[in-house]
């Protein structure tokens, strides 16, 4: 299981759900991607996002202003 991390700080949406969802598909199942943002709707769209893809959110961390996602690719 490889560790993949994706810094998506000063990205407005739609990029970092764009990206993250480009990252994921990209990710052999098992792997782990881990998303650091700063804008406050990749709050709701990254973990709408890895329901639509059946994937799966480990955790949501929220230092400051950036929001770090750890998420499973099924």
């Amino acid at each position: 299981m490889a560790e993949t991390v994706l810094d998506l700080i000063g990205l407005k949406c739609p990029l970092p759900v764009l990206r993250t969802g480009k990252a994921l598909k990209a990710l052999p199942p098992g792997d782990v991607l881990v998303v650091s943002a700063s804008d406050p709707l990749a709050a709701i769209d990254i973990p709408n996002l890895v329901r639509e893809t059946g994937d799966r959110l480990l955790g949501q961390e929220l230092a400051g202003e950036v929001l770090t996602f750890t998420i499973v690719r099924a």
